[in-house]
């Protein structure tokens, strides 16, 4: 009997997802690597050495001209804030993000929060330059329409990464199709994303083909994507079909075929079924019959044979190895009764 559904949230594979769709954090510490001490310590000394400096100059200890004494301060303020921001974010990079169990989730943000300490560094590194907050401004602006003009493509594309932080489509380690890329997303970059190629031109199954997919972001905003990753229903329906006779034992194959798949499946996929079945009650076309079970069906083909057909639920990255194996069983199984099965002379063996 399939459990509830309550009883199945509370399976390791399904926390695991939830975990991964809702960005629970672990709950054990989150503690500093070497390296991230190591920079800790620079980053102090940095700023201790700015703010020793900033009071020699400002308390006429080291003589410098009034004009340059004013620059080399407001570098040195410069300097220290730029200390002080790159801080900041290495400590929310360890304790904060760190404690996002979701790997693409957590390179997300980072990538995030990488834009956020650029976008600051260039407003310090203006309000050094610009005296006059006023004409800085005025000149970023002019400037930032000009380069607007100048590459429209690049800024719908960075405009599309927003889109794709927001709305999710895919996320890193997600499995996509879109237009006729198919692959696993490997990054979502500012203004392109690369997919890890699977099938492709020289492949059938869902084997790496080793290629690399480029495309530009706002591919997203023009194109179909389809997503064989969605975190709490990561799997897909397969089917595996054999021609047979009208005059077949039906009975017998339907019985046999869907005892081999049950065996093969196990449990699991009455599991995954209950949770679908759960996310269904909760939109409005909650009154799709879904079975637990590896479902046979019979379908009259055009060549005067019948097709069996067995439909079962499979991860996608192991359709292949699952049908690979569920193929031998099965003919294995079918071909103890040949008489019952009557498949087409030479085919299916």
């Amino acid at each position: 009997m399939a459990e509830t559904a309550e009883e199945i949230s509370q399976s390791p594979e399904i926390r695991k997802e939830l975990q991964r769709a809702t960005g629970e954090k672990r709950s054990e510490r989150v503690k500093a690597r070497g390296r991230d001490k190591f920079w800790f310590i620079i980053q102090a000394l940095l700023l201790l050495g700015c703010i020793a400096v900033y009071f020699l100059v400002g308390s006429r200890v080291i003589p410098l001209p009034q004009a340059s004494a004013g620059v080399v301060m407001r570098i040195l303020r410069g300097a220290a804030l730029i200390v002080i921001l790159l801080a900041i974010a290495r400590v929310i990079s360890v304790y904060a993000l760190g404690r996002i169990e979701d790997s693409s989730t957590r390179f997300t943000l980072q990538r995030v929060m990488h834009l956020v300490v650029a976008l600051v560094i260039m407003v310090i590194a203006i309000s050094i330059i610009f005296v006059n907050w006023y004409g800085a401004l005025a000149a970023l602006g002019i400037g930032s329409i000009i380069i607007g003009l100048a590459v429209q493509t690049p800024m719908k594309s960075f405009i599309a990464w927003i889109y794709i932080l927001v709305r999710q489509p895919f996320r890193v380690g997600d499995r996509i199709q879109i237009g006729e890329a198919t692959g696993d997303v490997i990054d979502v970059g500012y203004l392109d994303t690369t997919l890890w190629e699977f099938g492709g031109k020289y492949l059938s199954g869902d084997h790496p083909s080793g290629r690399l997919i480029k495309f530009p972001n706002e591919k997203v905003l023009d194109e179909i994507i389809y997503n064989y990753s969605w975190a709490l229903f990561p799997y897909v329906w397969n089917e595996i079909k054999f021609y047979v006779a009208f005059n077949a034992d039906l009975e017998f194959i339907a019985r046999t075929m869907q005892k081999v798949v049950e065996e093969e499946l196990g449990e699991e996929m009455m599991k995954r079924v209950e949770t679908f079945r759960d996310l269904l009650a909760r939109t409005p076309v909650d009154e799709l019959e879904v079975r637990e079970r590896p479902r046979v069906i019979f379908r009259v083909n055009e060549n005067t044979w019948l097709e069996a057909i067995v439909r079962y639920l499979v991860a996608p990255r192991e359709s292949g190895r699952v049908k690979t194996r569920l193929i031998k069983k099965l003919l294995a199984a079918l071909n103890t009764a040949p008489e019952k099965v009557m498949f087409p002379a030479g085919a299916n063996r």
